[in-house]
Formats: C-alpha cells, sequence, structure tokens
C-alpha cells in the first residue's frame, strides 16, 4: 500500500500520541478501577468474616438446634432490611440477625475454602436486592448436620462508592489526557521547528541570498544538511563546467566566424554573406540558451537591479554627454532580480542604450514589483514606434533606420534573455512621447 501524499508528520505525530495516550489512560483507569474494587471488596469481606468469626466461636449446638450465648445485634445488623445481615443454621434450627426478621437467606452451594476461612458468594435479599455473601461451613460430629454460617452485605455498598470514585477517577484522567496531549502538542511543534528553519534556509538558497545550508543544526538533521550542501556543491561544479564549457565554445567559433566575415565581404558570391550572418546569429542564440540552461533558470541567480541600473545610466550617460541626456532612475535600493548578473547587464544595457540613441533629451528608468516578477519600465522622448514597427524591432537583425548605430540584435536577445528566465519584454508608448520597454523578470 503506497504512502498518502500530502500526509503531515505533525499530524501523524499527534495522532500517533493520541491513540497511545488514549490506550496508556484506558489501561491506567481499568488497573486503577481494579484496585479500588478490590480494596473495597476486601474491606466489605474483612467486616463479614469478623462477624462470621465472631458468632462461631459464641456458637453452640442445643437440643432445637444452634445456640449463641449472646446476641449478635450490634450495627448495622440490628435494622430492619438494611442489607446487612447474618444467619446460622444446623439441620432444621436457624437463627437469625434483627436485621432479617422472619426472612430466610438462601445460600448457594459454591466451592468452600480449605483453609477453614469464608468462602465468597453473591446472593439476593428478601426483597430481590444483590447481596455480598460470606459463607462459612462447620462439619458436625458423626451424623449430625453442618452448621451453615453466613453473613451478608448489601452489593450497593460496594457498587455506589466505586461508581463516585469512578466519576473522579474518569474526570481526574481526563483531565491528566488533555494535560499530556497539550504537552505532546507543544514537543511536536518544537520538535518539528528545525525543519521549518530548514526550509527557510533552503528558499534562501534557491533565491540566491546564500550558497550553502548553515552547518549548525540539531544532531538528527545534521547528516540530511551534509548531504544537501554536498548536492549543491556538485551542481556548482557542474554549472561551472557547463560555463566553461560554453565560453571555450564560444571563442573557438568567433575567430573562425570573424575570419569567414571578412571572406564574405571580399567574396564576390553574393549569397556568402547572408549565410555567415545566419551562422553567427544561429551560434549566439544556441549559445545563450546553452548558459541560461547552464544557469538552472531564475532558482539560484541573484542580481542587484538597482546598482547595475544606476552604474549603466551612468556609464551611457558620459558616453552620450554631447547630446546632454538626461537620465533619471528611480529604483529603490536592494531591488534585486532572479538572473545571473552578466546577462541582467546585456538586457539593461541594450534598453538604456536603445533608449538614449533614439531619445531627444530625456530617459526615464523606474521599476516596480508586480507579483513575482519586477517590472523595470525604460522610456525616452523620443519617436516611439506604431504597433507594426514593435514587431519588427523584435526580429533578430531587423532595424528601422540604417543611419543609426547597431545590429539589429539588441531588442530581440533582451526579448529571448528575459523569457528564458520566466520573464518578458513588451513595447508600447511612453507619456514622454517616446518608446517605454517593459522587461519584467522574476524577483
Amino acid at each position: 500500500m503506497g504512502r498518502r501524499r500530502g500526509a503531515s508528520l505533525q499530524r501523524r505525530l499527534f495522532l500517533g500520541a493520541l491513540v497511545f495516550v488514549t490506550l496508556a489512560l484506558v489501561v491506567a483507569g481499568l488497573a486503577i478501577g481494579l484496585v479500588l474494587y478490590r480494596f473495597a471488596r476486601g474491606q466489605i469481606d474483612a467486616r463479614l468474616d469478623g462477624e462470621i468469626f465472631a458468632i462461631s466461636a459464641d456458637l453452640k449446638t442445643g437440643k432445637d438446634g444452634p445456640v449463641l450465648s449472646y446476641a449478635h445485634d450490634g450495627p448495622p445488623f440490628d435494622r430492619p432490611r438494611s442489607g446487612w445481615y447474618w444467619q446460622v443454621r444446623t439441620g432444621e434450627g436457624i437463627l437469625r440477625s434483627p436485621s432479617l426478621g422472619e426472612a430466610e437467606l438462601t445460600v448457594p452451594r459454591g466451592p468452600e475454602r480449605e483453609d477453614g476461612r469464608p468462602a465468597p458468594a453473591d446472593g439476593t435479599g428478601p426483597r430481590g436486592e444483590g447481596l455480598i455473601l460470606r459463607v462459612l461451613r462447620l462439619a458436625g460430629p458423626r451424623d449430625a448436620p453442618e452448621t451453615v454460617i453466613v453473613a451478608a452485605a448489601p452489593a450497593a455498598t460496594l457498587h455506589g462508592p466505586l461508581r463516585e470514585a469512578g466519576k473522579t477517577l474518569t474526570l481526574a484522567l481526563g483531565l491528566l489526557g488533555i494535560c499530556l496531549l497539550a504537552g505532546i502538542a507543544v514537543q511536536v511543534r518544537l520538535g518539528l521547528r528545525p525543519l521549518d528553519t530548514l526550509r527557510r534556509e533552503l528558499a534562501a538558497v534557491r533565491a540566491g541570498q546564500r550558497d550553502r545550508v548553515p552547518e549548525e543544526q540539531p544532531q538528527e538533521i545534521r547528516p540530511l544538511v551534509t548531504e544537501l550542501n554536498l548536492l549543491l556543491d556538485q551542481n556548482a561544479a557542474n554549472l561551472e563546467r557547463a560555463r566553461a564549457h560554453a565560453a571555450n565554445l564560444a571563442h573557438g567559433l568567433k575567430t573562425p566566424l570573424a575570419t569567414l566575415a571578412m571572406a564574405a565581404e571580399r567574396s564576390a558570391e553574393p549569397g556568402l554573406a547572408p549565410l555567415v550572418a545566419a551562422m553567427d546569429r544561429q551560434v549566439r542564440h544556441h549559445l545563450r540558451r546553452a548558459r541560461a540552461a547552464a544557469l538552472g533558470g531564475p532558482s539560484r541567480a541573484r542580481a542587484d537591479l538597482a546598482g547595475q541600473t544606476r552604474d549603466l545610466a551612468a556609464a551611457l550617460a558620459r558616453l552620450h554627454a554631447e547630446r546632454g541626456l538626461a537620465i533619471e532612475t528611480e529604483i529603490a535600493p536592494g531591488t534585486s532580480v532572479a538572473c545571473d548578473a552578466q546577462d541582467l547587464d546585456e538586457m539593461l544595457g541594450n534598453l538604456i542604450d536603445n533608449a538614449c540613441r533614439w531619445a531627444r533629451s530625456r530617459v526615464r528608468i523606474g521599476a516596480a514589483r508586480s507579483g513575482a516578477l519586477i517590472e523595470l519600465r525604460v522610456e525616452d522622448d523620443g519617436p516611439g514606434l506604431s504597433t507594426d514597427q514593435v514587431a519588427h524591432v523584435l526580429q533578430r537583425g531587423r532595424r528601422l533606420d540604417e543611419s543609426v548605430p547597431g545590429d539589429g540584435f539588441g531588442l530581440p536577445i533582451t526579448l529571448e534573455l528575459a523569457e528564458l528566465y520566466g520573464g518578458d519584454l513588451s513595447l508600447e508608448r511612453s507619456d514622454l512621447g517616446g518608446l517605454l520597454a517593459r522587461l519584467r523578470l522574476p524577483v
């Protein structure tokens, strides 16, 4: 039978404790009840046995049956129908306690004790009430009939106090059970708290806030943390190797492609240059995809959006200083995105550089959080783009104005990188009059 998915450890531990505590309390209640029963029954039996021994010591056999030297009618055997009775029968002769009146006790035939002590029995009184009996059988000389001495106590004398004690015991055990379960609930929460701490620390690793899980953990969790850190180290090593392979491949293809491009420019073959350009686009495209896959997506990468935007804006402001551009940045310090810093530099560089090239005098940059994404806005007061032009510029190598420097790859590359990180890029009209680029990346 498979394990139930989504089962709670806390609930499982608490339910297990509930079952065992309940069983323990039930067993304890039964054991205590049995002890109380035996104690109360022993007290009643001792009292009845004392009465029987007193009667047997005073008992004599007369012509008409058993005879007692003095009256054994002390309390509670003197109260009529009290349930406390004694009776002596020898043959047809019979003696009774005052409480029994003219009635007779029916003595059940049961096993006799060999030690000469009274035997226990249960009977019924004159009014049908339950009785606790103690019976002593004394054999007569030769053919004389035996003498049967019986003393009785009302069963209510035993069961009534036991019921009252049982109510008190049940209440006490119930309160004890509630206290135990409350203590167990607190203990379970405290015991599982290190797992919640471990979850937060793993979330911090996934968010890029730390590289490893702290080793200072409870002894039971420390082996798990060690294995997690070994796995993180192995993934980091695999990531570095993948980056190195991608960089080596890019470096190895860069020189041959540059050589082919130069040869294509000198060649009289008209179709050679477009083929080389297509090769360059395909190589760059797949290298970027391989690099993004090596990064493992946005899960552990983290980049300072505010700081990198501020640095790029300052560099581009100096680059376009002769045009007197005003570049405004409105990004809260500490704003970060789940993205590799190099890829973020490339996306920011493409967007801000594009805005600076087309702006007349002003570029505005801002960022705000939208759910699980950070939306970066880059606006300019340039001519802007129509809907048809937006679709055109997002195609690789397509440019609207050949007089403006550029290769037409900036915005498509930015869009592709954003999508690889789970974000997107959209272009629309800015209230400054020019283009508004919205770059959305995960927090």
